[in-house]
């Protein structure tokens, strides 16, 4: 056994153990593993198994805002095993491929669960693990496509997202291959994360220096987003900034 898999093989055992029961397990039926498979085999097919069900269940609510509040509800059940997947992954520097943790993390993005989808996408991209088929995307274009979107709808309802979420997923997005249309979200919104300084309602707090220096790095995204697609909808927006910058510029002072 490789010194990999005898990572992934204490550190899962220690995890399942704490959270699944292999006798009873989290679910009423039993599930069928080969024989001489370890506690961390049937571990693992009873949280597949454990998916499969609840990714059923989803299937038969119609409402968007109903599965997000389900899957918030669900995604508790899964950490133990999640957590042990990753503590694997730093003890042996290697990923496993599957389809739970990545189900997850869509999950995670879906509640806006920022912190744990950001560890998850970090995974996931490190490790170049595939995206279960239904997902349709590769994972770094979806990562960065569902987080700037989620961000960007909070940011027009005045939800302040922590500015730390987009700036770990820029870095994770930084050199990745995606659509520019995708790239532009992004980049909206990093722009509007800077914007919402300006607001005193949102940021009482904040100097005037920072209110400066963030209307020019807001400029910047903005002007990117647009460049990257004509139709992002910010070229009002943009102009308006780049106005209020001008306007509070100090006037240039007259040779005597």
């Amino acid at each position: 056994m490789s010194l990999a898999r005898k990572h992934r093989e204490r550190t899962l055992a220690a995890q399942s153990a704490a959270s699944f029961d292999v006798e009873g397990g989290l679910l009423a039926e039993t599930t069928t593993t080969p024989a001489g498979s370890t506690p961390v085999d049937r571990a693992e097919a009873q949280v597949t198994l454990r998916l499969r069900h609840d990714l059923q269940r989803l299937k038969q609510i119609q409402s968007i805002e109903k599965k997000i509040a389900t899957k918030r509800e669900m995604l508790p059940e899964y950490w133990p095993w999640i957590d042990g997947l990753l503590d694997a992954a730093r003890a042996s520097g290697e990923g496993v491929q599957g389809e739970v943790l990545p189900t997850i993390m869509v999950w995670a993005i879906d509640t806006n669960d920022w912190a744990r989808a950001l560890d998850l996408a970090e995974y996931v991209l490190r490790h170049n693990i595939a995206l279960p088929a239904r997902y349709e995307r590769q994972a770094a274009t979806l990562i960065v496509e569902q987080l700037s979107e989620n961000a960007i709808a909070c940011f027009e309802r005045n939800i302040i997202v922590p500015h730390d979420v987009l700036s770990r997923l820029y870095e994770l997005a930084a050199d990745r291959d995606m659509p520019d249309e995708v790239k532009a979200k992004l980049q909206k919104a990093l722009g509007m994360d800077y914007a919402a300084v300006i607001d005193p309602e949102l940021y009482p707090e904040a100097s005037e220096e920072h209110r400066v220096s963030a209307r020019d790095r807001a400029i910047s995204h903005y002007a990117r987003a647009v460049e990257l697609n004509p139709r992002i909808g910010l070229k009002q927006k943009l102009e308006k900034l780049r106005k209020d910058a001008a306007a509070a510029a100090p006037a240039p002072q007259q040779a005597s």
